[in-house]
This record gives structure tokens, sequence and C-alpha cells, in this order.
């Protein structure tokens, strides 16, 4: 006969209710950053649920029903599939376990559902990493760590485990596994590429200069305030007016949109004047191969090449934050040969569009065919007639038309293209040239940024004897543009990027210190790249280090730091009253004989059960009770050697 009943599993196993705010706070702190990169209805959707479910806790009501659960569940899906057209892939991914993160409060009735939950929260962690590595999001995730690891030690604890205690608990393990964190941080194998997402969407939301340019597309990048990429010089930058930063030269013109041209072909031969610049980049990932050198690139990093309009490629797209050191001359010429179809391609003009440009340059052009000249008068135009914004109004389907005769407001890309034009049907071969014009360089750590909101378009000339020269039609109009940027450009009540509205001198500062601290962190942690590992190892000894090497360090000190972690906790693991530990063999040894002491049974109080209901085991385990309370609570001690063998003839 079996004189106590355990306790039945549902009952081990239900979720104390003090309990639940902590997994509804960690939960809201796990999920809490992704609400700036889901879709609005999701967002709604989740917070709609939290709140629902807090309501229940709050009122003790009933949770839901296993088909409503079930209801909400396919609803999501569907919405979600309906949202992104698939279930696969990095979004929908994160949709999905964003709303299962807030249904599963919703069915809190168990540990077992409590610790699904925090462990959907430690997964949902790192997918925050898609969309930003900051220090900000780092700190973010670090807090909400502490919180979710917090909640498990509560959990596990009931409400025996105190606020305060789960806190300071969670705060040790986390600086417990530091040490591992640093040995796999600097041993791990580094991987090119980025090691999170699918094939179709791993380098999704990279913004960024395009391949294409149409009227208000480098526009719309200028309100774009993010840092495009970061140089640093050997010495002083050169000055604003000579930093044009390259990138895809543009030939192909539709009638309204401009393309490069495919293909590779080889590098130019240039005339170099002057001393050459040498700088490093940190380009920002943008997903395309060009690298945005200064004009023009004498030393290239390695896997890069220079194709025949001067602009640096990668051999592989750029998708994530990458260091290339170069070196560029900024007073140049390009040969003055040029193959007749390059020439040819760049004059060419769609039929049937902008007739009324066309006509203008032919006219300028019968007036007098030097190409000087020619250039002369479109430039003194823009300078007499035309406004620089970041508003102009809608071009239609002659849009060099309507600008240079109707609106003559306009961005860089407008004049850009309005040239081009004009010299093409003058007879002057010409293209567009896409890429960065400037820079504001940071005094604290000496670094020259460039943002997306100085994306600029330029134009380059065929010029005989001199080759391709480059005009930028948009000094004509706004100089200031070109020679302090674009904050000085523009006219008052235009739209800018926030960091420029905050001109007191204390933000100016602030804002550099911070952006000096995000590029360190940059620089030095989340560039710690192959390179950076290998000059690491380099440095102790270890210069041809290989994965298989790398894997075995990181064994071996994976190895010593549990050995260590092993004897810390030996050493301070709690030391046990040698009567207590006899009290529970004897315990285990009731258990055998189907007698179990309840956690709150005293000994006395089990020894006068086990009287009524197993008389045979009665003076055994009276004998036992008896010399182990002399040997546990005696004044005078109790003699152990007594309890053994009571235990051994019970």
């Amino acid at each position: 006969m079996q004189l106590s009943r355990p306790m039945s599993t549902a009952a081990r196993e239900a979720l104390d209710h003090p309990v639940a705010p902590w997994l509804f706070i960690a939960a809201a702190a796990t999920v809490a950053p992704h609400f700036a990169h889901q879709p609005l209805w999701l967002n709604i959707f989740a917070a709609l649920l939290f709140a629902w479910a807090a309501w229940l806790w709050r009122h003790d009501r009933r949770l839901p029903g296993r088909w409503l659960r079930i209801l909400l569940v396919v609803g999501g899906c569907a919405a979600t599939l309906f949202e992104f057209r698939t279930l696969f892939g990095r979004d929908p991914g994160v949709a999905l376990l964003v709303m299962l993160m807030a249904m599963k409060l919703l069915e809190l009735k168990s540990r077992r559902d409590a610790i699904v939950l925090i462990t959907l929260g430690y997964f949902l962690l790192l997918t925050h990493y898609f969309h930003s590595q900051s220090i900000a999001t780092g700190l973010w995730l670090l807090t909400a760590l502490w919180l979710l690891t917090a909640a498990l030690i509560r959990v596990h604890g009931g409400v025996a485990a105190t606020p305060r205690h789960a806190l300071r608990h969670a705060a040790v393990l986390a600086g417990q596994a530091l040490p591992f964190m640093l040995v796999l941080y600097l041993l791990f194998p580094r991987i090119p590429g980025p090691l999170w997402g699918l094939p179709r969407d791993a380098h999704a939301g990279l913004t960024g200069l395009s391949e294409t340019m149409e009227p208000g597309s480098i526009a719309d990048l200028v309100l774009n305030g993010e840092i495009a990429f970061r140089a640093l010089f050997d010495g002083n930058p050169p000055p604003h007016g000579k930093l044009y930063w390259r990138g895809p030269v543009l030939e192909r013109f539709d009638g309204r949109r401009w393309h490069p041209l495919p293909g590779l072909a080889p590098a130019p031969r240039l005339d170099l004047a002057g001393q050459p610049v040498n700088y490093q980049t940190t380009l920002e990932g943008h997903n395309q191969r060009w690298l945005l050198a200064l004009d023009a690139p004498t030393a290239l990093p390695p896997d890069t090449v220079l194709n025949s309009s001067l602009t640096a490629l990668s051999r592989r797209p750029v998708s994530n934050r990458h260091r290339f050191n170069f070196s560029s001359v900024l007073d140049y010429r390009f040969n003055t040969e040029e193959n007749a179809p390059v020439l040819q391609r760049n004059l060419d003009l769609p039929p049937g569009f902008n007739p009324r440009a066309v006509d203008l340059a032919r006219r300028w052009r019968a007036e007098n065919d030097a190409p000087l000249a020619l250039i002369d008068k479109a430039l003194g135009l823009f300078a007499r007639e035309f406004f620089y914004t970041l508003q102009p109004p809608l071009l239609g389907k002659n849009s060099i038309d309507d600008f240079l005769f109707d609106s003559k407001r306009g961005f860089c890309e407008h004049y850009a293209a309005a040239f081009v034009v004009l010299m093409r049907a003058g007879g002057v071969p010409a293209r567009v040239v896409t890429g960065y014009q400037g820079g504001e360089r940071n005094p604290v750590d000496g670094y020259l940024i460039v943002r997306q909101s100085d994306a600029h378009a330029w134009a380059e000339v065929w010029l005989a004897g001199r080759g391709w020269v480059r005009i930028d039609p948009t000094a004509a109009v706004s100089p200031a543009r070109i020679d302090t940027g674009i904050l000085n450009a523009l006219p008052a009540g235009e739209p800018l990027p926030a960091f420029l509205l905050a001109r007191a001198d204390w933000l100016i500062t602030l804002r550099y210190r911070w952006e000096a601290l995000n590029n360190a962190w940059n620089q030095q942690v989340l560039g710690f790249d192959q390179e950076r590992q290998r000059q690491m190892l380099a440095r102790f000894g270890w210069p041809d280090a290989d994965w298989r090497d790398l894997a075995s360090a990181l064994g071996i000190a994976t190895a010593v730091l549990l050995a260590a972690s092993l004897a810390w906790a030996l050493y301070h693991r709690p030391r046990r009253d040698p009567a207590a530990r006899l009290w529970h063999k004897a315990l285990r040894r009731l258990a055998r004989r189907r007698v179990h002491c309840a956690p709150w049974e005293t000994p006395l109080a089990l020894a006068a059960r086990v009287g009524n209901e197993r008389p045979e085991l009665a003076p055994a385990l009276a004998e036992v009770v008896e010399a182990y309370l002399l040997a546990r609570y005696s004044a005078a001690g109790g003699d152990l050697k007594t309890l053994r063998a009571a235990i051994g003839n019970l």
C-alpha cells in the first residue's frame, strides 16, 4: 500500500500566477525592436494579442480554447502568406516568429509552456541582427537576454525566487558566459559573406546608389542620412571640391532612364599628374559591385578590377561591411585615343524624345561647332535661369524638354541628364557618372563620413586631344553644393536629412562622438574578419592557422574553460550536513519500499504515520529518527556511526 500519493504531473507543472508578468515583460522586450521592420497590420495584431493575454491574466480569466488558437494560427499564416507571397525566407520567417511569440502567451498554463516561450525568445533575439548590428541593438538584446534568463529562473524557482534574486542570478550567469563568448568570438573560424539569411533575401533591405538613374532617384536618396562609407586618409583629406567618389557610369538612355552598358572592358590608359593619395574606405554593404573610389584609382585592393569607365569593381557584390585600401591621383587625363564604337554609343539618343532639346543643341552647334563653346552655352543657360531644388515638379514623357523649357527646377540628376542630352545632340560624346561627392570629416576619429545624402551625378564629355573630361553642371547652378555640401546649397524651406536639422554646437559634437564610437565598434568588433583574425593569431606565433587549427584551438580553449568552471562550481558547492546526507539516504531506502515522505513532513510526523500504516517498519524507522535528531540537533552532538547502523537495519 502506498502511503502518500505523489503530486500529479499537472499539479507539479502548473505555472505560478505571479510568474506570468515576467514572461510578458521578457516577450515584449524580445519582440519590440521588430515592430520597426514588420508590416503595420502585424504590429497591431501582435500588440492586441499581448494586451488580450495580459487582460486574461489580470482578471484571472480562462485562456482561449484550442480551436480558437488554431484559428488564430491559420489566420496569421494566411496573412503572412498574403503579405510576403511565401512562408519561407527571412522576412516571412521573422514575422511568423513574432506572431507565435504573441500567440504563445494565450496558452500559458504550465512550466512547459513558459519554457517554450523563453526558448523561442532566445532564438528570436538572434533575428534582430538581420536588420542592425549597432551598439544600441547589442545593448538592447543584452537587456532582453538578461530578462529572459531571469524569467527562466523565476519559472523554475516559483514564488521563492524573488525578483531581486532572479535578476541577480541572471546577471551572474551572463557574467559566467563572458569567457566562453570571448573565446568563440576570437577563435571561431570566420566565413566570407553574411552568416544569416537565405539566398533570396539575405541582402534584402540594403539601400544605396542604384545602377540606373531617372528624374528624382538621387533626390530621394539625398533625404537619407545613413552612412554610405567612411574614408581614412594618410594625412589630411583633399579639398571638398575634389572628392568625387566614382560609381556606375551610365551610357545608355531610353528616353526616361539611364543605364550602364553590360560587360567589362579593360581599364583605360591614363596620364597622371601629382602625387597619389592613399586612403582606406569602409564601405557599407550595398549588394552591388562598385567600390566608390576617388578618381582616378592607381592601386586597387585584391579581387578588384578597374573597368573602361574608370569604375573600381569588386569581383562579387559587396553584401556586408568591408574595408578597401586605395591609392588615387586626383589630377589625371584619359588617354586621347578612344574606340569609334565607344564614341558612337555616347552620341546615341532615343528617337522621338525631347525634340526641343535636340533642336536647341543643333542651333547652338550651327552657331559655333566647337565643343567648348557648346559646353559654355549649356552651363551658362543653367547658371542664368535654373534653380537647385529637391522638390522639382513632375516631368512627362519628354522629361529633358519639360525640365529645360518649363520647370527649370531640379536636382543634380536633372542637370547631368539634360547636359549630356544637349551634348550628344550637339555632336559631343557625353555620358552620366553617378556616385558621391564630398563628405564630412569627423574631428574625433579623423574619418571622412560620406552619407547617402552626398549622392551625386555629374557628366563627362569627350574632347579631342584631352579624352574624357569631367563637367559638373550642378556647379553652374549651385557652386556651394560642390564646395561645401548639400546643407548650404538648398534654398530655405527645402527638406533635409534629419541629422542636418540639429545645428547646435553641442548636438553636432554629440553626433561626432556617437558616430566615432560606432565606427570603432564597426572597425574593431564587427570588422573582425578573416584577415583580422589571421593577424591576431600571427602576433601570437601562429601565422598559418587554417580552419582546422582554429577548430582545435577552440576545442582546447572551451575544454579548459569548462574544467575551470567545474572546479569553481565544486569548490563553491553547498556543504550538506553529514547527518542530513544520511537522512536522505534513509528516505531513499523508504522510497524503495513504497514509503514516500512529503516535502512538508518532519521526521517525527513521518515516524508516527509509518507506525500507523506500516507497523513492520515502525521500530527500525523510529531508531533511525531518534539517531538522526540526536546527530543533527542535539547540543552534545550525536554519533553518526549509530545513525549509519540504524539506517543499515531499515
